[in-house]
């Protein structure tokens, strides 16, 4: 492992992806612990705003570009800026159920299934993972 590629990439990168880590960590603890303390609920609120600085760092990072400087990606993105708030409105209500599925989507999703992704050969997570520094760079 080499943080080397993360450190020195672009401050979007860092923003994105250092919360991205901590999210992740957080998240596994969270699904792991005990549910409706005063520790979970504050575990929950960080995690909501590491998720959107995930999620809002991604609009300044453009080194997959479909759609001008934007990709796919970026509606997972939009979707989990929209649904955070609802997740987190399922549990002041007291719907635990939707609001249990619905973090956990966003877990599974956001993080866990887009976070595979960041490992595929010319990612910088790629090189920190695995050693080998590939070209980075932006759409032009």
């Amino acid at each position: 492992m080499n943080l080397a590629p993360l450190l020195s990439a672009d401050l979007a990168v860092r923003l994105h992806a250092i919360p991205a880590i901590l999210a992740f960590v957080l998240g596994g603890l969270q699904l792991a612990l005990r549910k409706g303390t005063g520790l979970h609920r504050a575990m929950g609120w960080t995690w909501v705003v590491l998720m959107a600085l995930v999620a809002g760092s991604s609009f300044f990072i453009h080194t997959i570009c479909s759609f001008g400087p934007f990709s796919l990606i970026h509606l997972l993105s939009i979707l989990t800026l929209a649904s955070l708030p609802f997740a987190v409105l399922h549990a002041r209500r007291g719907r635990i159920g939707a609001h249990a599925r619905a973090m956990k989507a966003l877990f599974l999703g956001a993080l866990v299934i887009a976070g595979i992704f960041t490992f595929t050969p010319g990612r910088i997570m790629h090189d920190v993972a695995f050693g080998t520094v590939l070209a980075q760079g932006a759409c032009r």
